[in-house]
Order: C-alpha cells, then structure tokens, then sequence
C-alpha cells in the first residue's frame, strides 16, 4: 500500500511537472520568420526604407571604429582577430535589434519563393536591393564624417586603421584573379553573415542574440572574408585616414566583386537551400 502511495505521488508530479519553453525557433521557423519579415520590408515606403538603411550604414561605421579601437597595441594575432570581431559584433547587433536594412539582409531574408513572383514583386525586391545599398554607403560616410571631425580617436587610431586597410585590400595585388578571389571571399562573408541573422532570429532571448551574432561575426572577420556591408564602414574611415587607396579602388577592387559575392552567399547558402530543405514544413 505504501509502495502504491509513492508511486501515485510520484505520478502526479510527473503529470503536473511543466516542460520548459523552447528557448530557440525550430529552423523551418526561422526561414517563415524571414518569409515575414522580407514581405514587411518590401511594404514599406522607399523613405523609410532608405532611413533605416542609412542608420544600418551608421551602425557599420560605429562597429568599424569599435573593433579598430580595440584592437590597438594588441600583438598577438589571434587575440587581435577575437577583439576586432567583437566590435563588429556590436554594429551588427544594433543593426538586427533595430531592424535596420543592411543590402545583403534583401538576399537572406528573403526566401526564394518570394524571386518567383511576377514582374512586379521582383521589380520592387531589385528597388529594395538599391535604395539599402545607396543608404547604407551614405549613412557610413555621414559616421566615419562625424567621427573625424570630432577628434575623439586616439592618435594609435590611423595607425590601426592603415593596417586593416591593407588587409581588406590586399587582392588588388594579384589584379583580375584578385577581384575574383574577393568575389569568392565574399560568398563566404555573407554566408557566415547569413547564418548570423538565422541564429539570431532563431534566439528568443537577448543572450542568445548576442551569441549567435558573435560567433560567425568573428570568424568572417579573423578569416578577412569580405563583406561588403562591414568594409563600407572601414572604407568610409579610410577617406579620412589615409590616402594610400583612391575612394574608386575601394568600390572597383573590393566592393563591387565583394558585393556580388554577398549576393551569392545569402541567396543561395542560406535562402534558396534552407528554403529548399524546409519547403514541406514552412506555412502553407
């Protein structure tokens, strides 16, 4: 009888015991989540898109000068690689809590089945496509503008910056095979970038946020693949700070075929295989 008591008590615990809340979106969510927010992007008003482009160009800038600051005076490469990413981590996260427009947020958050449709609606996404990327250069100069003409920056500051400098443009030595190998860097920064907005989507809490931009932000950066939204904010420091590269080797050389390469990376990497792998399990 007693046994029978302890095992009835047992049972009701069991019964009532509550499973804890799911603390991350399955990834079929995740790819519904950008279905949703691709359509409300698309809705929106070219002014307000073009606003919230020019605070996402704003945000990469701040991220820029974050991740140069940090960096100065450390030696050890690997330590720098961490510190650099981290203040990129920054930019980025004020960008996704903000839901500002980064251009290459067009080729993740919106999945493929939304290219499929009429003319219009594949009118209205290139529309989207041109206003964030003419928004977010604006929105980094207008930063790396005010940041120069502040002071604020420590003398180190330059130094830092002509380094970096020369290592996002170190392809231009190698000329057409090194647009081409930015172009390829480029697949591979968005596709890291990409899976960025996926985790951070997928993350119901502000620490998981924070993780899931963190990491594959670090390693796009400690790999010095080329993302064309960052290095507008490192490029648009460069006017300022050196005048080692022309503003048209800049866009030529590194942001055109990087550009391009982010297209392939979010759209394909991350939209039309994730699309693909989900189709069956996204809302009908």
């Amino acid at each position: 009888m007693a046994n029978n008591g302890l095992q009835e008590s047992s049972n009701q615990i069991s019964n009532t015991q509550e499973i804890p809340e799911r603390q991350f979106l399955y990834p079929n969510q995740v790819m519904q989540t950008f279905s949703d927010k691709g359509k409300e992007h698309l809705d929106t008003n070219t002014s307000s898109r073009l606003l919230l482009s020019l605070k996402a160009g704003s945000f990469m800038t701040f991220g820029a000068v974050f991740s140069v600051l940090l960096a100065i005076g450390i030696d050890a490469k690997g330590l720098t690689y961490l510190l650099q990413g981290l203040g990129c981590t920054a930019g980025y996260l004020m960008v996704f809590m903000s839901r500002s427009v980064l251009f290459t947020e067009v080729n993740v958050l919106l999945p493929t089945s939304y290219l499929q449709k009429s003319y219009w609606r594949k009118h209205k996404y290139v529309q989207f496509w041109a206003v964030a990327y003419i928004g977010n250069i604006i929105g980094a100069l207008f930063v790396a503008l005010l940041v120069m003409m502040s002071n604020s920056l420590p003398t180190e500051f330059s130094k830092e910056m002509g380094t970096l400098l020369d290592k996002k443009m170190q392809f231009s030595e190698h000329g057409w095979i090194g647009w081409f190998q930015v172009l390829l860097s480029g697949i591979l920064a968005n596709w890291l970038i990409g899976m960025a907005t996926f985790l951070t989507t997928a993350a119901r809490d502000m620490t998981g946020k924070i993780l899931g931009t963190a990491l594959p932000v670090i390693l796009f950066v400690a790999g010095n693949f080329q993302h064309s939204a960052a290095n507008m904010g490192y490029f648009s420091l460069g006017i300022f700070t050196s005048d080692k590269y022309a503003w048209h080797e800049y866009i030529l050389l590194n942001l055109i075929p990087a550009s391009i390469g982010n297209i392939i990376g979010g759209a394909i990497f991350i939209s039309l295989l994730f699309s693909y792998a989900f189709r069956k399990e996204m809302r009908r």
